[in-house]
């Protein structure tokens, strides 16, 4: 039998005919790119592979071309369309002529993708990130965490040249109420392939810091839409949920919510917005302590009102009820001497002989009498003095403790008047034009008066310049207007 014997490029040859035979036209191929390559020329040389999807082993590699005419169509297409940077590591499917070249061996010329099947593939990734998530419970472990009231020490992580970062610092710390935040930036990539990690080494540096920071702030800010990819990981995502620390997000996007956005305690568009968000809380918290202060003041001034007002009317009752009591002693007193005076003539009278005969019984009983009654009234008035002395010394201790208070809260009134009198004294010496010309300002003169525009002087007019040190003798020369 005879053996046919062939050379190699007739082998090839062969076969570059029967794949032309077999593969006329354009065909769909699904491939995963494990590697690319953009030389200086644009053209476009990647390596196509396909995974099992259960033990990632290689089942299939072949080599593919993009050239640079239609690559310069292709990728901007692709990226805009999906949201996704034409990179290593995404599933395409592309439309290719397949070719096989002598030297070179088999490889594809790709002709068109469809960007529809890899968004379909990140959008399965996701979900497949979010379920995973939940079937581990620690979707909503960092949700659960209780936000400070005023969270005003943050950590920042963030690339130390993003312009979204100055944007956020510069809200934070030129913000209307004058609030102060301590910020602190552990320093990240936040695009391409190590983006993950880099963040994810980041969130480990501000956790040595956990009893310090009361939030933790992601932000991006501008860079374009296919950079997100890098917030769709499941390890970052998950590293989010364990953090002691509530996250705030602002990556700068409209539309996708990434999986970091999804774990974080709270998501927010952009790094602006995040400054809005923690600067208008404090805000909002220092106003309703402004408010509590004023209700508190109100009422202690309130109160105090009350007291004085009870206080003197406790006084005035006191008075009258004292002088009542006199008088009712005094018409009582006079009632008995009335009543004595008009009873012993007749008695006298009628008796006459019966006093003869019981002077002295009579002289005994009158004197007895008159005792009794003295004692009667110095018992009286001992408990009315007695009664006097407790209600003066219950009202004044009351009184003492009144006016404790007031010299107390009259006392931290001055306190603060004295100290913002020392602060606008402080402001007055900053403007105090001697301080002014001290500071390397003068002031001009001409003819007495005080030189505020060109238009006031002439070419010749004689100028006194005051210095702080002194004055200065000058002639203008020549003069500008306008700077010209």
């Amino acid at each position: 039998m005879a053996v046919t014997q062939l050379s190699l490029s007739e082998l090839n040859k062969q076969i570059k005919a029967q794949l032309d035979e077999a593969f006329p036209g354009l065909i769909w191929i699904k491939a995963e790119i494990s590697e690319l390559n953009i030389n200086r020329t644009g053209h476009c040389y990647l390596e196509l592979v396909e995974l099992d999807e259960a033990t990632k082993e290689v089942l299939a590699r072949c080599r593919a071309t993009i050239w640079s005419y239609s690559f310069r169509m292709l990728k901007p297409f692709f990226e805009t369309t999906t949201g996704q940077a034409f990179a290593e590591g995404i599933k395409i499917l592309v439309n290719a002529k397949v070719e096989f070249h002598p030297v070179y061996g088999l490889s594809l010329n790709i002709r068109d993708i469809d960007p529809s099947y890899t968004m379909g593939d990140m959008a399965r990734k996701r979900r497949e990130i979010i379920r995973q998530l939940e079937e581990d419970g620690v979707l909503d472990m960092n949700k659960e965490l209780e936000l400070p009231l005023v969270p005003q020490r943050i950590a920042i992580i963030s690339s130390p040249t993003a312009a979204g970062l100055q944007d956020f610092l510069e809200q934070l710390s030129h913000n209307p109420y004058q609030i102060r935040f301590y910020t602190k930036l552990f320093p990240a990539i936040m695009q391409g392939k190590e983006a993950a990690n880099s963040i994810m080494m980041a969130l480990e540096q501000a956790f040595q810091y956990e009893e310090f920071f009361d939030v933790v702030v992601i932000i991006r800010g501008g860079g374009a839409q296919v950079d997100l990819a890098s917030f769709d990981h499941y390890e970052l995502a998950y590293h989010i949920t364990q953090l002691p620390i509530p996250v705030i997000t602002g990556i700068g996007h409209d539309k996708d919510e990434t999986a970091v956005d999804l774990v974080a305690h709270t998501k927010l568009k952009t790094p602006t917005a995040v400054a809005e968000f923690l600067v208008s809380g404090a805000a909002a918290f220092e106003q309703t302590l402004d408010e509590f202060k004023n209700r508190f003041v109100d009422l202690v001034e309130e109160q105090i009102q009350t007291e004085k007002e009870y206080l003197q009317r406790t006084l005035q009752n006191f008075k009258l009820g004292v002088r009542q009591l006199v008088n009712e002693e005094n018409n009582r007193f006079k009632l008995t001497s009335v009543k004595l005076e008009k009873s012993v003539p007749a008695f006298l009278s009628s008796k006459s002989q019966l006093l003869n005969r019981h002077r002295y019984l009579l002289e005994k009983a009158g004197t007895s009498h008159l005792s009794e009654q003295k004692h009667e009234l110095d018992r009286q008035l001992n408990r009315l003095d007695f009664f006097t002395q407790r209600q003066f010394r219950i009202k004044r201790t009351s009184l003492e403790q009144v006016n404790e208070k007031l010299a107390s809260q009259l006392n931290n009134l001055l306190k603060n008047q004295q100290k913002r009198l020392e602060h606008i004294e402080g402001k007055v010496r900053l403007v105090d034009p001697k301080n002014v010309l001290k500071r390397g300002y003068s002031l001009t003169f001409s003819n007495g008066q005080l030189v505020k525009s060109v238009h006031q002087l002439q070419p010749g007019d004689e100028l006194t310049t005051q210095l702080a040190d002194g004055k200065v003798t000058s002639k203008l020369l020549k003069q500008n207007n306008h700077g010209k």
